[in-house]
């Protein structure tokens, strides 16, 4: 899509760029990519989760806000006794990703004639407003990165629980803040019991896109 003028930015959520380091090697991408150590795209675009995708045009305008970048809700069909998921799940989620992956490429060709952005009503409709408590909740994000950069983990530690407790919802800062295994993913046992607290909440919102599941 580089001739159609059409650029992507990656950006990595992650407090430690190392963490990142071998992703990004492996994929070798040759678009732009970046690691938010501080979450500061989270905190100007309300995002909450990986992977999360913002459509703006060459004018600087907004016309899909945040939304889920291709992922459907499936991470609770993981089966243990195989160590991943069913292939129905998977083909849903592959499905998923070509549909959504069509939606950004027909957008790179057609521009704002596409069928796939909104108008400036639509995306206001589907921008999701920050509280107080989630913006406040970055805000000590970025001072438990300072204190924990200066070697002040336990204080550090104190104002990353404080995060969580006041912004539940973001699994960014909470993948960032709790234990790791040794991959560098926070994927352990208090992660999952928090993804089975979820009940009837999605862990990944439906992206409002004809063709999505």
């Amino acid at each position: 899509m580089q001739d159609q003028d059409f650029q992507i930015v990656s950006v990595a959520m992650d407090s430690d760029i190392e963490a990142a380091r071998p992703w990004v090697e492996e994929a070798s991408p040759t678009y732009i990519t970046l690691v938010d150590q501080n979450h500061l795209l989270s905190s100007l675009y309300n995002m909450v989760n990986v992977p999360q995708a913002v459509w703006i045009d060459e004018s600087g305008t907004i016309v899909r806000p945040t939304e889920t970048g291709g992922s459907i809700d499936i991470l609770r069909e993981f089966d243990p006794e195989i160590g991943g998921f069913k292939p129905e799940a998977q083909e849903r989620a592959q499905a998923a990703k070509a549909t959504y992956l069509e939606a950004v490429k027909d957008w790179a060709v057609n521009g704002s004639s596409s069928r796939f952005t909104f108008n400036a009503q639509e995306a206001r409709a589907h921008v999701e407003t920050m509280d107080d408590n989630a913006a406040e909740a970055h805000a000590w994000f970025r001072l438990g990165q300072h204190l924990m950069n200066h070697g002040r983990q336990e204080e550090a530690d104190a104002v990353f629980q404080f995060c969580r407790e006041k912004h539940p919802n973001s699994w960014n800062i909470f993948r960032q803040t709790t234990e790791k295994m040794e991959t560098g993913i926070a994927a352990g046992e208090g992660f999952w019991n928090k993804v089975m607290a979820l009940g009837e909440k999605a862990y990944y919102k439906r992206v409002d896109m004809d063709g999505m599941p």
